[in-house]
């Protein structure tokens, strides 16, 4: 069985519990505070940082982006045309760059500091402190933006990459959703992107994901 280290409230951890549902593949699920440094992690991903995907052969795939490209080599033909890197290059390449838009822009600007503010009352006081309100504010007023480009994209297309599902959905909705949790988002001013959340909000592995809670998961 394939084993996932991450955290409930990583968006790129998100993205990839949703991948995994989305493939229909079992997995052994550890909750990783990397804020511990624990030794036995850093010697998966000496980067520190989650989500590291084991494989049932032992090999070690860390980073979202890189479990993503794994997923699709190893179970990506069984999906035919659902896949969701395209069988195309110019197709592939456009996914690519909407999950660097979220996986890494969005992260760095968004919710990648509300992430590490909401992580904070997972960690100890001395490590996480109090929250940082300009922090979130300022993380806040990117957001428009944000919308607005899928707003192009999403009236000229049925999802964000092209005609079909593509890992670029799967990111984004991740990294929005850590931004959901500290507040009701603009969608509304954007009718395409809003169409497009209910339907990502409609999918059962998107569902599953937000369900789970902590209690199916293991903590070391």
């Amino acid at each position: 069985m394939l084993t996932l280290f991450h955290h409930p409230v990583c968006p790129h951890s998100i993205f990839v519990r949703v991948a995994l549902r989305e493939y229909g593949l079992s997995t052994r699920q550890v909750v990783e505070k990397v804020w511990e440094r624990r030794e036995e992690f850093l010697v998966l991903n000496p980067a520190g940082a989650t989500p590291v995907l084991v494989t049932e052969d032992q090999l070690t795939v860390p980073g979202a982006s890189i479990i993503a490209e794994y997923l699709d080599e190893a179970y990506g033909k069984d999906l035919s045309d659902r896949r969701f890197l395209p069988p195309k290059a110019v197709e592939r390449m456009e996914v690519r760059r909407l999950m660097y838009w979220f996986n890494d822009k969005f992260f760095v600007e968004v919710s990648g500091p509300l992430t590490a503010e909401r992580q904070k009352q997972y960690m100890p006081l001395e490590l996480g402190g109090a929250r940082d309100f300009e922090l979130i504010s300022a993380a806040f007023q990117d957001i428009p933006n944000h919308l607005a480009y899928m707003e192009r994209l999403l009236r000229k297309r049925d999802w964000l990459a092209g005609p079909r599902l593509s890992y670029a959905d799967l990111a984004a909705v991740a990294h929005l959703s850590a931004a959901e949790y500290f507040g009701e988002l603009p969608w509304t001013e954007y009718k395409a992107a809003n169409a497009w959340r209910e339907r990502m909000h409609s999918r059962a592995a998107f569902q599953a994901v937000l369900n789970e809670g902590w209690k199916s998961f293991i903590r070391p």
